[in-house]
């Protein structure tokens, strides 16, 4: 399997979709989270509409940095409408040409020979593992991908896939308020298989929504904050990371004060009882 950092940092933002960061903002972004041991890159084809992955391409130019010393991840899939694609409707397409078509213009705009680790977006109705399989296999034999995985798929759509090909990775949704994968049999699945989560929004809704169940947590980090001395993004990381599944946050932010303080996450170990009690705060009652 691959090798990742222990926090990815996540790129859906860095394009036009938010921060719209320009080519030297990117170099330097790549450079600080690099420096700060986040040398792992989650992109995918539609963000930015498709055209986040040939910005990061070229600040990782600028960047100089080695290309052995970063990990790139990229995902294929997803037919989203946008002026850059003739897509009528949302829709999702596995046949072997796209997937090979769609990694090999994810090198392109990436400016790179391969990437570290491919990965489809998420599950269609209609794909076919064995046309996947192909695909894979032969993207790997032109060593174009190192590694591949999937996003979002549930068990049974995992092991569709990996009868026919090896699955390494699967990312998922999953924080302190969407913990669904640790009681549906997701993460088990995955250690069953040793198969590796990423997390995405892995702060999950704590700092976006004001609700009776982001309140309830906010009070009891105020409180954790005290005892670890850490801020409370580093806790709620913390709190994925330390399920046995072994869970990499993908962080989004472009802060660089934030981004310098991530990998402490990684270094934090709660309390049993403060862990269990996010989840209770989370849930609102005891655990079951």
């Amino acid at each position: 399997m691959t090798s990742i950092s222990k926090i990815i940092a996540g790129t859906m933002n860095w394009g036009i979709w938010d921060k719209k960061l320009n080519t030297p903002e990117m170099a330097n972004l790549i450079h600080v989270c690099h420096e700060n041991k986040i040398t792992t890159f989650d992109l995918a084809d539609i963000y930015g509409g498709y055209t986040t992955e040939s910005d990061f391409g070229k600040g990782f130019k600028e960047s100089k940095i080695t290309r052995s010393k970063i990990q790139l991840i990229s995902k294929c899939g997803i037919q989203y409408v946008s002026e850059n694609r003739q897509n009528r409707i949302k829709h999702y397409d596995y046949s072997k040409e796209y997937i090979i078509w769609s990694a090999e213009n994810s090198l392109k705009n990436l400016q790179t020979d391969y990437l570290d680790v491919y990965l489809l977006h998420r599950p269609s109705p209609l794909m076919q593992a064995d046309e996947i399989a192909e695909a894979i296999e032969k993207l790997k034999k032109d060593g174009k991908i190192l590694d591949f995985g999937l996003s979002n798929f549930t068990p049974s759509q995992t092991d569709l896939i990996q009868q026919k090909t090896n699955v390494s990775f699967n990312q998922i949704q999953f924080s302190a308020t969407h913990f669904e994968p640790m009681l549906d049999g997701t993460l088990d699945h995955m250690q069953l298989h040793n198969i590796l989560p990423m997390a995405w929004n892995p702060l999950g809704v704590v700092f976006r929504e004001d609700t009776e169940q982001t309140r309830r947590l906010k009070k009891l980090l105020a409180r954790l904050v005290e005892k670890y001395h850490f801020g409370s993004d580093i806790i709620l990381l913390a709190w994925i990371m330390q399920h046995p599944s072994k869970v990499i946050p993908v962080a989004g932010t472009v802060n660089v004060a934030r981004i310098q303080q991530l990998q402490k996450a990684a270094e934090l170990l709660l309390d049993k009882e403060d862990w269990f009690e996010i989840w209770t705060e989370s849930m609102g009652n005891k655990v079951p």
